[in-house]
């Protein structure tokens, strides 16, 4: 948040020379600016006019009025105090927080183990017969001796006599080697954050000096296997989850660079989604019963009696599939990916005239941005470093998650051409230019913006619900999506003949996809629904599923069914025993993160015990075969180019091993599903024909690839091939909204000139 401009004081100085500060989002930069470029650390106080040396935090401390190394800001308001003071506060914690986690990773590693311990080997390191004098964490504060009569090995502790100097020199030293390690292979920088590299490195100064790294052989072959095995014990969890809660089984069939197709198969429970299994088969036809006979080995495997659903998308073949297993396990249900179904849901609305209209207009500005060095670099400057563009898993939530930056970056994008740098820029008087400046202008077209967002928004926000990870989605897929479209009619003010043909679309989609026995059912016996809306056991249809699903779930046994329809069933809806209690209201509530149905009928549904175990299977489902989809990432990152030989067993492992370390380390929850790194889907806004085709092994369209077979000769004329290549957001030039920006020691940020006034 910028200080309000009306509150800056004019500053007095010698000449009127440009202000800088630096290009960051610290809310210190709000407040201060550099005074002399030549030393960076010097500020002066835009309400004061003080100058400190010390930086933006000493900074900040003078506006919160923190007494001890700076003189508090006689002018600071109580909300520029409160606003520091929870940012110093907000960091202090953030540090705290890091350290406390990387303690807690050092602190899973030993390598020596118990039965090392001990008077025998206590000079004696891991990896050589005699301890050397080496530096360790306890030199800074310490002098150890191991050559010292006293047996301890240990002086008196006194003053450190090791300066800091040589501690960070021989420290910077160590981070040489790893730095030109990771230069020369092209390990991606963010690896260096992984928690199992951290455990590596305190593993090996745990051994000490002379460990030997494994050989290509032990990395492909014993230490994979072991790895697995590992990871499979780790994964028993889940496994005991299955039995308790039920589970869904997903799968997906992907190319791979060799044309391999390769079928893949995961499975979801409460706790998550883990791979359980590839198979590549190129030779066989993925039909309806290829499918079937791999999905239904692995039912056998994982037990029958633990799967409630298969999830896959709404192709023909899976189709074809799930006839069969309705026929062989009619306890089974076979439904169809709600991100899938969303997603041409979405597709379907923005092929609509009034909003392609819109986002062709928008396209059209961002190609134009993008298109050329000087506007790029002039959009990153009034944008703090900020794309415009954002990176989307599918072209539709690139779409959605830019018009949403277009319209934050809206007044900063007017300002851009509005400035005396654009009118001076040879581009303003280029038609493509002058189209960008009408469009950025156009209030209409702000509007279009506006209504697309509106729109979308509500479907955007089923789609997170579905892709997410955050809890179980089958509970609320059907419930959201009745929201989303009661939202878009308000968004039209309740005008029929104006929403009318985006609920169309909704309803045909999702007809035989989220309109299950099973999705109808979970929408029901959420308490959330059902307590604030109890009309919904009049609806036909869903108490026609409803009364399915208990078929399904008790199979021949007409007593049990007997005893749910007709007893347990009713004490729900008449909300009778526990589920009539005050406190049983409340925790049903509020849709919230702390929200979870499952232990709601953990807490009030023992009366009613069958129909407890079907509620808690049911709530405790996916809606989405996503997760399986998601998988593909981590095959595309292992079969690379250099690794495109490894036979598919080896893929396998180390899928598995990648994939499923996710999980237990827990590394997705709470992120934004529609976020990506890869630009694939982004190039309908970055370059021109960016949406056309492409091929995922060669990375040319179709058009091109045809052209060059001649297979369209007979039915056009020649034209001539153009190859639109991947156009990336460079690390060095992009910056994700995610990204927190610290301190940048040379990118500075003019604020125009000022006067200096004591």
């Amino acid at each position: 948040m910028s200080m309000d401009p009306t509150r800056i004081p004019s500053l007095e100085a010698s000449n009127s020379a440009p202000l800088l500060k630096r290009n960051s989002v610290d809310v210190g930069w709000d407040y201060g600016v550099i005074v002399d470029p030549s030393n960076k650390d010097r500020l002066q106080c835009l309400l004061c006019g003080n100058q400190y040396t010390g930086g933006v935090s000493r900074m900040k401390r003078h506006i919160a009025q923190i007494r001890g190394d700076v003189a508090s800001c006689t002018k600071a308001t109580k909300e520029d105090i409160l606003k520091c003071k929870k940012a110093i506060d907000d960091n202090a914690a953030k540090k705290k927080n890091k350290k406390k986690a990387a303690m807690e990773i050092r602190e899973e590693v030993n390598v020596v183990g118990e039965e090392s311990e001990g008077d025998e080997i206590e000079n004696v390191a891991v990896g050589s017969k005699k301890r050397p004098y080496v530096l360790g964490p306890m030199d800074r504060y310490t002098n150890i001796n191991p050559d010292s009569s006293d047996t301890s090995g240990f002086k008196k502790t006194r003053q450190p006599n090791i300066s800091d100097a040589i501690w960070k020199e021989k420290s910077h030293k160590v981070s040489q080697y790893l730095a030109r390690w990771v230069y020369e292979v092209g390990i991606p920088f963010h690896a260096i954050n992984n928690d199992s590299f951290k455990r590596f490195v305190e593993a090996v100064g745990q051994f000490g000096p002379g460990y030997q790294p494994p050989s290509q052989y032990q990395l492909r072959e014993p230490l994979l296997k072991e790895e697995v095995e590992r990871t499979k014990t780790f994964l028993k969890k889940q496994e005991e989850e299955w039995a308790l809660t039920g589970c869904s089984i997903m799968t997906d069939a992907w190319t791979d660079r060799k044309r391999r197709s390769i079928m893949n198969l995961c499975v979801n429970c409460k706790q998550g989604t883990c791979f359980l299994s590839s198979k590549e088969d190129s030779e066989e036809s993925h039909t309806g019963v290829y499918i079937f006979e791999y999905v239904d080995k692995f039912i056998e495997d994982i037990g029958a009696q633990n799967v409630v659903q298969v999830v896959t998308d709404n192709a023909s073949n899976n189709m074809a599939a799930a006839d069969l297993l309705k026929i062989k396990r009619p306890n089974i249900f076979w439904t169809s990916c709600g991100t899938h179904t969303i997603n041409l849901m979405l597709e379907g609305i923005g092929k609509q005239s009034k909003f392609k209209a819109t986002i062709d207009k928008a396209k059209a500005f961002t190609i134009f941005v993008y298109a050329h060095h000087n506007t790029l670099a002039m959009m990153r400057k009034y944008t703090k470093k900020r794309d415009i563009v954002r990176l989307g898993v599918t072209r539709f939530a690139t779409s959605f998650l830019t018009l949403q930056s277009l319209m934050e970056k809206k007044q900063e994008l007017r300002a851009m051409f509005s400035s005396n740098a654009w009118g001076e820029s040879k581009w303003a008087k280029s038609p493509k230019g002058k189209v960008a400046y009408a469009t950025v202008m156009s209030q209409a077209f702000w509007n279009g913006v506006t209504l697309c967002l509106k729109v979308f928004g509500p479907l955007v926000m089923v789609l997170r619900l579905v892709d997410g990870d955050r809890k179980p989605s089958m509970g609320f897929v059907y419930g959201e999506l009745t929201k989303a479209k009661e939202e878009i009619k308000a968004a039209y003010k309740q005008v029929e003949t104006n929403y009318r043909p985006i609920l169309d679309v909704i309803d045909e989609k999702a007809k035989g996809r989220l309109d299950s026995a099973l999705h109808l059912t979970a929408y029901f016996l959420n308490p959330f629904y059902f307590f604030n809306n109890s009309i919904i056991q009049d609806d036909p249809i869903i108490m026609d599923g409803v009364l399915t699903c208990v078929e399904a779930f008790f199979p021949d046994n007409v007593n049990v069914q007997d005893e749910v329809i007709n007893r347990e069933l009713l004490k729900y809806k008449n909300k009778e025993g526990g589920f009539g209690r005050p406190l049983a209201t409340m925790g049903c509530a509020t849709n919230n993160e702390s929200y979870d149905p499952v232990g709601w009928w953990s807490n009030y549904g023992n009366h009613t015990p069958n129909l407890k175990r079907m509620a808690t299977r049911i709530l405790s489902l996916t809606s989405s075969s996503s997760g399986c989809e998601r998988n593909w990432s981590t095959f595309e990152g292992i079969h690379t180019k250099k690794r495109n030989r490894l036979d598919a067993t080896r893929l396998n492992n180390l899928v598995y091993v990648q994939f499923n370390a996710k999980l237990i380390n827990n590394k997705r929850k709470g992120k934004d599903v529609l976020r990506t790194k890869e630009v694939t889907n982004a190039q309908g806004w970055l370059v021109e024909g960016g949406d056309e085709e492409v091929d995922p092994v060669s990375g040319l369209t179709w058009e091109v690839i045809g052209e060059a077979m001649g297979a369209d000769e007979v039915l056009q004329p020649r034209r001539t091939t153009r190859n639109i290549g991947v156009r990336e957001l460079h690390e060095e030039d992009f910056m994700s909204e995610d990204d927190t920006e610290e301190e940048v020691d040379e990118d500075f940020e003019y604020m125009g000139t000022s006067t200096l006034k004591a």
